[in-house]
């Protein structure tokens, strides 16, 4: 059926869709399916209204986690099926599995959509787009099936006495941490009965979407980083014919890497200082710092909460707006502006502050075009953020300021953390929440370059002149 199914071949003219349209399109379509398919009878127990099956599904497939309705007691299990496997498609990204298997049912494929697919499986060499999406696929399979089996050793026998509901709670929260999608089919999620104290339960959910919110070429360097250095100073006396190939980081995985580390570590002492005597005050010794660890990185588009957000500090929430902003690694699962975008702006001001003219780092230089890239992101989602947060203001004007910046933050992010609005607010809302996820997934960049007519580039240059900023 699958053959049957995949035989037309995957075609199309790149002068009449380029691969950021192509992007939008597929997700579009694939949140249309989502909730017609969550709108049948069999997928809910009492129904549910056309708005909140769309925001239902916009949410599984931009990984986002905001919820209108309970998942746990609203979904028949049919129905949570069909959101986990939103997750993955949208985790991944449909086109990744669209390419992949009209690839191997087919046994090649052709020289346009090798050119498309390298943007957007982020390829340095087209002859390598569908080695790169093979190992994507090995990766995320292997990271949850590992993720799975840790999960279901964790689970209290108690809580869950059915295996076969231990198998599908363990792969559905795999599956939902990898992607960071933050869904969860407990009513509470980690603040559940039974499940708040389990401290080894959240340290592999931890791993799980921190891992997943690295992104793919991260991953696959730092993989071949290290078996570099097995083979060079652990197993060199197997290479006898002196087959040495140098292997090294890139700049990119570097600054990512460091930038992930220091957020979680700085938001981590943050939070365990701050809440030491709020939120924190139920867990003692190795559970507080556990938690504050959880709370630290959940907002990095995990989406996932072992404490009520909305009894935070003040300042601990504007820590948590921060976090969410920045969001996770790019070519990763998660979202926000990324925290390449976020250490490229302050390596920015840095050398601006002592009078370099670029930006310097690792005995690199970094392309203009990145610190471009970067501020146009950043600049763009707080339009996107801004715009959400005004509307819901409109709609809901009854709602604090608070809990809507919260709201379009974590949307935007594709988050899925509340102060517990959503289910609340008005169906003008929901839209524009809709509209901020999916902006928020795609990227409104990715957005501007699918309806902007390319420019040519010209074999002449203007005078330069310096704008006044400050």
């Amino acid at each position: 059926m699958v053959r049957e199914f995949t035989r037309p071949r995957l075609k199309y003219k790149r002068s009449f869709l380029n691969p950021a349209q192509l992007f939008i399109i597929s997700f579009m379509g694939l949140v249309a399916l989502g909730a017609l398919v969550l709108m049948l009878p069999k997928a809910t127990y009492q129904g549910i209204s056309l708005i909140d099956a769309l925001f239902t599904s916009t949410s599984a497939v931009c990984v986002t986690g905001l919820i209108v309705v309970d998942t746990s007691s609203y979904f028949t299990s049919f129905g949570q099926t069909v959101i986990m496997l939103l997750i993955q498609a949208g985790g991944l990204g449909i086109l990744t599995f669209a390419s992949y298997f009209s690839y191997f049912f087919k046994g090649g494929s052709t020289y346009e959509n090798q050119l498309a697919l390298s943007d957007m499986t982020n390829s340095e060499k087209i002859g390598e787009v569908f080695t790169t999406v093979k190992r994507i696929l090995v990766i995320t399979f292997l990271v949850e099936s590992i993720g799975a089996t840790l999960i279901f050793i964790n689970l209290d026998k108690a809580l869950i006495p059915s295996i076969s509901d231990r198998i599908y709670f363990s792969a559905f929260h795999a599956i939902s941490a990898f992607c960071n999608a933050g869904f969860s089919t407990l009513p509470n999620g980690m603040m559940e009965a039974g499940y708040l104290y389990n401290y080894s339960l959240q340290l592999i959910i931890i791993g799980i979407f921190v891992f997943g919110g690295l992104g793919f070429p991260i991953v696959i360097n730092s993989v071949r980083y290290l078996k570099h250095l097995i083979i060079r100073y652990i197993l060199w006396f197997t290479d006898k014919k002196g087959n040495y190939r140098p292997w090294i980081l890139t700049l990119s995985n570097k600054i990512n890497l460091i930038t992930t580390s220091l957020l979680i570590v700085i938001g981590t002492i943050t939070i365990y200082i701050k809440e030491y005597h709020n939120v924190l005050m139920p867990h003692s010794g190795i559970g507080k710092i556990i938690t504050a660890l959880f709370t630290a990185t959940t907002p990095r588009t995990a989406g996932f909460n072992s404490i009520d957000f909305s009894q935070l500090h003040f300042s601990s929430t504007i820590l948590i707006l921060l976090l969410m902003w920045i969001g996770a690694s790019p070519a990763s699962t998660g979202g926000g502006i990324k925290t390449s975008a976020f250490a490229i702006a302050t390596l920015n001001y840095l050398s601006l502050a002592r009078g370099k003219r670029k930006i310097e780092v690792f005995r690199r230089e970094v392309a203009d075009i990145s610190v471009r890239r970067a501020f146009a992101v950043m600049s763009l989602s707080l339009l996107v953020i801004g715009c959400s947060v005004f509307l819901i203001a409109h709609y809901d004007n009854h709602i604090p300021l608070l809990d809507i910046a919260f709201e379009s933050f974590s949307a935007y992010s594709t988050v899925g953390l509340s102060l517990g609005i959503t289910g609340n607010l008005s169906n003008e809302s929901k839209i524009v929440l809709i509209g901020t996820m999916f902006i928020g997934r795609v990227s409104m960049l990715t957005i501007l370059i699918a309806f902007f007519k390319k420019a040519k580039q010209a074999n002449y240059h203007y005078p330069s002149d310096e704008i006044l900023i400050n």
